[in-house]
């Protein structure tokens, strides 16, 4: 799937900020790791599993 334009922008911010907020979390090294592939590899479906259920920045 290819992301371009400003949906492109949208997508590449939120996952920036969702990437972010896993490193700030109090979550285990390996958990960080699962989820930044998470995010990573599924750019749109992964922020938004991420979203419902992923860990929080403290």
């Amino acid at each position: 799937m290819e992301y371009t334009g400003f949906g492109g922008l949208i997508v590449l911010v939120l996952d920036i900020w969702a990437i972010v907020s896993i490193v700030n979390s109090g979550a285990g090294t390996g958990a960080k790791v699962l989820w930044i592939l998470l995010v990573l590899l599924l750019p749109i479906l992964g922020f938004l599993i991420w979203l419902l259920a992923g860990p929080r920045s403290s």
